[in-house]
């Protein structure tokens, strides 16, 4: 126990505490997820989130003395989205064929996701702030954070209402599909990925690889085109109204 007392308060006091508790913490939530049959209640992401938040409040743990490790993690985030691009090299010829309907699917999905949660948040009368930064919700976090920053929004805000859609679209995704009847074959495959990626981004984007590597390919190609619209158009749409 005293040898235990000793490595916590190293841990605690390094760098290496951050990166530690996250790398072990996402390893037994990845296998509890595997051991539940990728349930979608059972997302790595979520009980990860979970944990980390419970452990960082029993302990007292300040969050940038987390992060001061964790933020290894944190920069794999680009190279790993950029790796996404292998999947759609693979399938450039579908992708040359479809492109048109994949732009006007982002379009409409990102208009709806956009626009839906603004006019929630205006029925509720929420503070203009609040409205601003839930416009990019479907948009993966660093981007929405620059987008909310762009148009008035909070950043920090943002990126809380961006994790929550892509958590809600990683767990209610599968059963809205299985309730619309979309099929699992390739077309059925392409729809759900696509979905997930439009409207829960990166989440939806690891959930969907997790399923099915044809629905993670699309996933990430939605998650892509989300990112480039919603970067050109949601600043040009908040100045005009």
């Amino acid at each position: 126990m005293t040898d235990f007392v000793q490595l916590w308060v190293y841990l605690s006091s390094t760098p290496l505490f951050g990166l530690t508790a996250t790398l072990v913490v996402y390893v037994l939530a990845q296998a509890f997820y595997a051991r539940m049959g990728q349930a979608p209640w059972a997302n790595p992401v979520l009980w990860s989130v979970a944990t980390l938040a419970v452990g960082l409040t029993a302990t007292s743990t300040a969050y940038p003395t987390y992060f001061s490790g964790a933020q290894f993690i944190h920069f794999l985030l680009g190279p790993a989205v950029v790796a996404l691009a292998w999947p759609l090299w693979q399938r450039r010829v579908a992708l040359r064929a479809g492109w048109g309907r994949f732009v006007l699917a982002s379009l409409a999905g990102g208009a709806a996701a956009a626009s839906s949660a603004v006019a929630l948040a205006w029925a509720l009368d929420l503070p203009s702030e609040v409205v601003l930064s839930l416009a990019p919700k479907s948009v993966t976090a660093p981007v929405a954070m620059g987008v909310a920053e762009k148009i008035g929004g909070i950043p920090a805000l943002a990126a809380v209402f961006a994790v929550l859609t892509g958590m809600v679209g990683a767990l209610s995704g599968k059963y809205l599909f299985d309730a619309l009847g979309i099929a699992t074959d390739a077309t059925g495959w392409m729809a759900r990925g696509f979905a997930l990626g439009t409207a829960a981004h990166g989440i939806g984007a690891a959930r969907a690889m997790q399923v099915n590597a044809d629905a993670g390919a699309w996933a990430a190609l939605a998650l892509g085109l989300q990112v480039v619209i919603a970067s050109l158009l949601i600043p040009l749409v908040a100045k005009v109204f």
